[in-house]
């Protein structure tokens, strides 16, 4: 398994960006001109729309920051600053399990929160990871699409971003839970670059990949 560190901090990836290194990255793969690829990167801020999102899911008036309608499943959620996105771009078994696919991102996510020492549970009918409670709180999201047997799209894990931007939306279409982070639930600041060689280790395991191996967008070939 490939990984890219595509751009944090000050160097964080505007969505746009990393949209179109997404679709780079999956022609390469469904070309099998390289190996399974995760790009890892905070955006700046910007809610992506999913296919699913309805109008009434929707930022009221000037939100803050971009809205951007993408292909991927699922409704409208935040990405940006202190969250870590992470966009497998791999070869799924065939036949292609989507479900099973959304079941091994969010047991990634839960193995990392585990190592941290936070309980996470998947619930029912909702994709992501939670933590439970009244209400329940959403840490992890997850959006995907599949073209031609490659993922793309993924998760994201909030880690010490403002929870406030969530605010401005119904996260994920869901109106009865709130959303969450690392840092809050643990009462210490849990950085991006603490969680992230965390997700590069436990995603390895869950893809069964042998090895991980850090490369550049320039040594992949997906630069313009």
């Amino acid at each position: 398994m490939v990984v890219v560190h595509a751009g944090f901090g000050t160097a964080a990836v505007p969505y746009l960006d990393g949209w179109a290194l997404q679709k780079r990255t999956h022609a390469l793969r469904v070309d099998d001109r390289i190996p399974d690829t995760v790009l890892l990167m905070e955006h700046e801020p910007v809610f992506t729309a999913g296919k699913r999102t309805a109008a009434v899911d929707r930022p009221l008036g000037d939100p803050g920051a971009p809205v951007v309608d993408v292909d991927r499943g699922g409704k409208i959620t935040w990405h940006g600053p202190g969250q870590l996105t992470g966009y497998p771009i791999v070869k799924l078994p065939d036949p292609v399990d989507v479900v099973a696919y959304v079941r091994l991102l969010e047991h990634m996510m839960m193995d990392v929160c585990t190592e941290l020492g936070l309980e996470t549970a998947t619930v029912e009918g909702r994709s992501g990871l939670w933590v439970r409670g009244v209400p329940d709180r959403k840490i992890g999201s997850i959006g995907i699409r599949v073209s031609q047997g490659v993922a793309m799209h993924g998760f994201q894990l909030n880690c010490d971003n403002d929870m406030g931007w969530f605010d401005a939306i119904i996260a994920c279409g869901i109106r009865d839970a709130g959303s969450t982070s690392l840092s809050r639930e643990l009462g210490r600041e849990v950085t991006v670059a603490e969680i992230t060689p965390l997700v590069e280790r436990h995603l390895a395991a869950r893809l069964g990949a042998a090895e991980t191996l850090h490369r550049t967008t320039a040594q992949l070939g997906v630069v313009d």
